[in-house]
């Protein structure tokens, strides 16, 4: 055997050795893990057994308390229910001595209903025996003496009325009216708006004649042409030097006036420079309206207004009622209701405000049908005034019924702006129906002798026949005439009914 072959055994030799030795220290090691192992899950075991037992021990511990509390609660609410039902039985025994009570006097009113029955049925049978009775020794049937007493009662309590309304009337009148017309003429003096009738401008006078030819044109195509641009009838007729402008509208109709006023002034009348002169004029009225409205408004005071609100105000700048004009007859109003509330203790920008939009509606009367008062609530409304103006708008001519003290307020500085002297002025045909009606009115009551329409139609004197009227009738006559003219008369300010009952004694000495 050779060197290297014993080396390689040996080689192999201590390797196998060397194996062994290692499985040998291996095979030692896993055993001493396995027996530890088994030792912590001995002991993991021991401990969850006692960590068990105490939460047995805790839950059945609980358990007990809980069970002691809940014996504890039903043993109280027992005692409660039976407490409860104690005091049920005391009170249904008292209800039923109660009802056995009640039942007991039921049977006495039934008792007693019975006897007042009988009682009620001989009373009635003497009553109509004793009717009969007097039936006969009167000779009047029961309806008819009815009638007589209710007709001789109504008569007597007519006149203790009137007579209690006359002293009432005439008290309040004596207390009253130092007081009221104090507060009209402060309201009075503290406006001293200086005011003066005036009228929409519809008559144009020109330089001279020749201008006529100039304004009508070739074959007429200026005069078309200024009627088709301004809506405004232009009549050309035999007065000299003048033509008369023709329009339902007051704004359109002054900027026909307008145009025509710079058209003459400048002299080059043809189509082109008529359209550019109204639309000129329109601008400028349109500036004129709103600095009107602002003008107004500022002179009342009131600085929260709606811009178109303000625009329709100075549209009113042109408008006329009666001679008066309505923006000016609108501040006027206001001043004058502002001074009243104030005198009266109230606040008056309700009753202001009120009053200087209470004829909005005439700014558009002539485009919308209807009542101005209804027309311009409706705008007030829309443009987000408050209900109090709005009702104030409504009702300050009747057509419904006021109810606040400021829509009265309204109502008031409106007819004591319209109805002083020299405010209004009405066309004569208007103001003779007016006067005929009023006459018409009084004569139609019986008694009337004569009637006397007198100052203008502001007071009306009734002569009645004495022997057919006496002093209550008179006075109850008097009462139902201005209620009627209230109702049917349209009329600025208030009229006077005065009846005059006069008796004469003539003898004659011979």
């Amino acid at each position: 055997m050779s060197v290297g072959t014993a080396s390689v055994i040996a080689v192999v030799v201590g390797v196998a050795i060397g194996f062994l030795v290692r499985a040998g220290i291996g095979q030692t090691k896993t055993q001493s893990a396995e027996s530890r192992a088994q030792k912590i899950v001995l002991e993991a075991e021991r401990e969850a057994e006692k960590v068990v037992r105490e939460a047995l021990m805790e839950v059945k511990q609980e358990i007990g308390a809980t069970r002691r509390e809940a014996e504890d609660e039903i043993r109280s609410r027992r005692e409660e229910a039976m407490r409860l039902e104690q005091r049920m039985t005391r009170k249904e025994e008292t209800l039923e001595r109660k009802l056995a009570d009640v039942e007991h006097r039921a049977e006495e009113l039934d008792d007693r209903d019975r006897t007042l029955q009988k009682v009620r049925q001989q009373l009635e049978l003497a009553a109509d025996q004793h009717r009969a009775q007097l039936e006969a020794v009167a000779r009047m049937t029961a309806q008819e003496a009815k009638e007589a007493l209710m007709a001789d009662v109504l008569e007597d309590a007519k006149r203790d009325a009137m007579s209690s309304v006359r002293e009432i009337e005439q008290r309040a009148r004596e207390e009253g009216e130092e007081r009221a017309r104090k507060i009209v003429t402060i309201a009075i003096q503290r406006v001293a708006t200086e005011q003066t009738a005036e009228s929409t401008v519809s008559v144009f006078s020109l330089p001279s004649e020749d201008m006529k030819g100039r304004i009508i044109g070739r074959e007429g195509r200026n005069i078309r042409a200024f009627e088709a641009a301004t809506g405004v009838n232009l009549i050309i007729d035999d007065t000299p030097e003048a033509v008369v402008l023709s329009s339902f509208d007051p704004v359109r109709r002054e900027t026909a006036r307008m145009t025509l006023e710079k058209l003459v002034s400048d002299g080059r009348i043809h189509p082109a420079r008529i359209e550019e002169m109204h639309e000129r004029s329109k601008n400028e009225i349109e500036e004129q309206i709103r600095r009107a409205g602002e003008e107004a408004v500022m002179a009342v005071g009131i600085t929260d207004m709606h811009p178109e609100m303000i625009r329709l105000l100075g549209r009113l700048q042109y408008r006329t009622s009666y001679g008066q004009n309505v923006l000016k007859h609108l501040v006027e109003s206001a001043h004058i209701a502002g001074a009243i509330a104030a005198e009266l203790g109230l606040d008056p920008k309700v009753p202001q405000r009120g009053a200087l939009l209470h004829d909005i509606g005439k700014a558009v009367t002539h485009e919308i049908e209807g009542s101005h008062a209804v027309i311009g609530a409706e705008i007030a409304r829309r443009l987000k005034e408050s209900p109090e103006v709005v009702h104030c708008i409504e009702s300050h001519h009747g057509e419904m019924e006021q109810r606040t003290v400021e829509a009265v307020l309204a109502q008031i500085a409106d007819g004591i702006s319209g109805g002083r002297p020299g405010a209004r002025r009405e066309s004569l045909e208007t103001y003779v129906k007016r006067l005929e009606r009023l006459e018409e009115i009084c004569t139609s009551y019986p008694g009337v002798e004569k009637t006397y329409a007198m100052q203008a139609g502001r007071e009306v004197r009734v002569m009645v026949k004495p022997g057919e009227i006496d002093d209550l009738e008179a006075q109850i006559m008097a009462r139902d005439i201005a209620q009627q003219v209230e109702d049917e008369l349209q009329y600025p300010g208030q009229i006077k009914i005065t009846v005059v009952r006069e008796t004469r004694a003539v003898e004659y000495a011979k």
